[in-house]
């Protein structure tokens, strides 16, 4: 007589015992450390000056920090786009003489596509105003 179901549900089981007691030991840590934090953790008394904040040992006085212009956020998620996709045509550019071996064209008809929509994001972005700083 054979088996098979039990003996590979048996095994598989098998396999994910570790990773199930390490899940089961991760949060009893969490839970455990917390609970002490809780129970064992000094309450202050709390007062003005315990409650200001503390940065540098200069006095919190104005603002925490200075207000950017969404520009700068802009030009910087141009910058992350852009750099992405030199990211992407890097390996095309690397394995192109394999790609195009024997005539095929396709590789170059899709970099040429994917080329084209990046300069016109990049038309777009300067017709906007996106690079212009004076703004």
């Amino acid at each position: 007589m054979i088996r098979c179901g039990s003996y590979h549900a048996g095994r598989m089981s098998s396999q994910y015992l570790p990773v199930f007691v390490q899940i089961l030991v991760a949060i009893g840590f969490a839970v455990v450390s917390l609970t002490l934090s809780v129970l064992l953790g000094k309450s202050a008394r709390r007062n003005a000056t315990k409650d200001s904040a503390y940065e540098c040992g200069m006095l919190p006085i104005g603002e925490g920090s200075p207000r950017f212009s969404v520009k700068f956020y802009l030009v910087a998620m141009l910058f992350v786009i852009f750099d992405i996709e030199v990211v992407f045509m890097y390996p095309w550019a690397v394995q192109f003489r394999d790609l195009v071996a024997g005539g095929n064209a396709v590789p170059l008809v899709s970099m040429a596509g994917f080329a084209g929509v990046l300069a016109v994001a990049y038309v777009y972005a300067l017709k906007k105003g996106a690079l212009t700083w004076k703004n």
